[in-house]
């Protein structure tokens, strides 16, 4: 993961505007390259753990557990509330290359991610 490069910027930009981009890439960009490498690692780390439990059922007790370190994960580098967050689910299947990326970690996974971070999100609204 390659925090100094985001292919997708322009296309964030029209979908959530400027406001939400700039945040995110401050935070990124305080962050000295030590703290973006672990920060990958820790991607990294998530989704193979996501991976393994990808064949349980999306609403079982581990797989939230991990939703719910992907959740704390990226809220690290942006702001995601309940909402948004399901919609990003939604966006790993919609978007094929995302899909594709995900997937990567193991077949199906996209699909999973989306239906636990959906049961996360429907779970944690107030």
């Amino acid at each position: 993961l390659d925090f100094s490069y985001n292919p997708y910027e322009q296309e964030a930009r029209e979908k959530w505007g400027d406001k939400a981009v700039e945040e995110s890439n401050a935070k990124i960009g305080k962050m000295s390259k030590d703290k973006q490498q672990q920060m990958a690692e820790e991607f990294d780390a998530i989704y193979k753990k996501l991976a393994k439990h990808r064949d349980e059922q999306h609403d079982s007790k581990q797989a939230q557990a991990v939703i719910e370190e992907w959740f704390m994960y990226l809220n690290k580098i942006g702001s995601y509330s309940f909402d948004a967050f399901k919609g990003l689910g939604q966006l790993y299947v919609d978007d094929e290359r995302f899909t594709k990326n995900i997937d990567k970690y193991g077949d199906g996974l996209a699909v999973f991610m989306r239906d636990a971070m959906a049961v996360y999100a429907d779970n944690h609204q107030e």
